[in-house]
């Protein structure tokens, strides 16, 4: 989708509040004065909060999806893939924190369309087929992908939450750990 500069503002406007305010705590006349845009301009561009919504939704999980996939060691090891997800992840938190913790909290929820829930689900799905390709090759451990998943995404989303909050350096010697430690939970032993 081409983006225009208004369109981009009311983008980064939408992001920052959902961001700080949630879906609910946010009005459209909120966004406009983030944006510094008449609330109608934003109705030339969406058709309503929920329009808005969703099409930051589905830029953003393409934008982090994107990040993971972008030189995903396809033939290497369990290790350098994991290791490879995990470092996009803290680079892509560390250039898009907002987009990352909308994401976090957006995934799911009630007011999501199906194409939204769709690419978020493929987004997920490649994931997913990482960790089973990992368990039949005996070197992740054999439980559903889907609480390994829990176990490393909401670490390492929690972990940017608290460096968000300014009480936590995300040093690379900490990430690096944290790195470690989450492959520690999922790999076999």
């Amino acid at each position: 989708m081409a983006v225009n500069n208004k369109q981009e503002d009311i983008l980064n406007a939408a992001l920052k509040m959902f961001a700080l305010r949630g879906y609910d705590g946010t009005t459209i006349p909120m966004i406009a004065d983030e944006a510094n845009v008449g609330a109608g301009t934003i109705y030339r561009y969406f058709e309503n909060k929920q329009t808005l919504v969703n099409s930051l939704f589905q830029n953003s999980v393409r934008t982090f999806s994107d990040a993971l996939r972008s030189d995903f060691p396809v033939e290497g090891d369990m290790r350098q893939k994991f290791a490879h997800i995990f470092r996009r992840m803290g680079e892509f938190a560390e250039q898009y924190t907002e987009t990352l913790l909308f994401i976090d909290a957006t995934a799911g929820s009630y007011y999501l369309d199906e194409k939204s829930n769709e690419m978020f689900q493929e987004f997920m799905s490649f994931i997913e087929h990482q960790l089973d390709i990992g368990k039949k090759e005996g070197k992740i451990r054999n439980m559903p992908s889907k609480a390994m998943i829990s176990i490393v995404y909401g670490a390492f989303v929690q972990l940017f939450k608290v460096k968000c909050n300014g009480m936590l350096e995300a040093t690379p010697e900490l990430m690096k750990a944290v790195e470690e430690s989450c492959w520690d939970a999922i790999r076999m032993h």
